[in-house]
């Protein structure tokens, strides 16, 4: 038997945590507010009521915000979907799959981060040393996840598609046990999962999303909200506190890490790390027609590999009302310098 590439003291945390995004969550609480609108929040954990309440962005809400908790960006579209959740945040890939399954989504607010995250890794003692040689190897990884994409296009840079690897798609739980325990020679995955597994030393990046993925994250929203005109408003209210509460992190990245740790039982070095290398690096910008093509790339990527049932046009689940002045989608993600590296 071959031995776990993680000490126990950080495999536990990290096992805790892939647990809790295999299922949604019904979890819920409430923001008290003014004004009898009610804005219904969908949510991770360590996102962003945390962020907004260590930011200060809850202290004079002109409405009430009910917070529902969810494990990941799919099941949280789905609520969306069926009216019981005005907004959201989500990644990349979520609302592709989402759209290619016709659901009453709109994406209103984008950011762009560092693609470092999107990592894959391979054991410390790992005979790979560059994508080519996955060739013929077994790579773990979430189906429809922003990871899957990232993997193919990796991939495709250097000239090799799925059919040259062998795919074991897993979600993060049983991902993290396959990897740790060298049943495959690499796991295609995100942070914080990539800076916990490289916190223990024995994992390196063979390689990441930098040039291949487009690192932008959506803030979604129902229609029928966005047909509500208070609602409206206060979505639009609340993706700017969400656009400040950003800023905050970029320039406050300890006491982040302090408060993400806390609530998503990360290590505090961990977390500092994950916020230096992706989500402390976001910056808020227009979802732009250069946006709006590179998630089409994502959507007729998985397409044409029959893992979304259609063809569609991205575009139309666009609403860019809320962008304003803000920076091209392209423009750079922040960065710590060498410490995000």
């Amino acid at each position: 038997m071959k031995r776990s590439l993680l000490p126990a003291a950080l495999l536990l945390p990290l096992a805790l945590l892939a647990s809790a995004c295999s299922s949604p969550s019904s979890a819920a609480t409430d923001t008290d507010g003014k004004g009898s609108l009610v804005l219904n929040v969908g949510d991770q954990k360590g996102g962003a009521e945390a962020v907004l309440r260590a930011a200060g962005e809850l202290d004079d809400l002109p409405y009430r915000i009910k917070w529902s908790t969810f494990t990941s960006g799919p099941p949280l579209l789905e609520a969306v979907n069926a009216k019981a959740v005005d907004t959201g945040a989500v990644g990349n890939t979520p609302p592709v799959f989402a759209a290619g399954a016709d659901s009453k989504i709109t994406v209103v607010a984008a950011t762009h981060g560092d693609s470092a995250g999107e990592a894959i890794l391979v054991a410390k003692d790992s005979p790979l040393r560059r994508p080519e040689d996955l060739k013929g190897r077994t790579v773990a990884v979430a189906q429809g996840s922003s990871a899957h994409f990232q993997l193919i296009a990796s991939l495709k840079k250097v000239g090799l598609s799925l059919s040259d690897i062998k795919v074991s798609l897993l979600q993060p739980a049983d991902a993290l046990a396959a990897f740790t325990s060298g049943k495959v020679d690499a796991w295609a995955v995100w942070d914080p999962y990539t800076s916990q597994v490289l916190a223990s030393g024995k994992a390196r990046v063979l390689t990441d999303g930098r040039g291949v993925v487009n690192g932008l994250g959506f803030q979604i929203a129902a229609p029928s909200a966005l047909a509500d005109k208070e609602k409206a408003a206060a979505i639009g209210d609340y993706i700017e506190r969400l656009r400040r509460a950003q800023d905050w992190v970029y320039e406050h990245p300890d006491a982040w890490a302090k408060v993400w740790a806390k609530e998503t039982g990360l290590p505090y070095e961990v977390a500092l790390a994950a916020v230096k290398r992706s989500n402390g690096t976001r910056i808020p910008v227009a979802i732009d027609k250069e946006a709006i093509a590179s998630e089409q790339q994502i959507a007729d990527t998985f397409a044409q590999l029959k893992l979304i049932p259609r063809t569609f046009d991205f575009g139309d689940y666009v609403d860019n009302r809320f962008d304003k002045n803000l920076p091209p989608s392209t423009t750079p993600a922040r960065s710590y310098g060498k410490a995000s590296s």
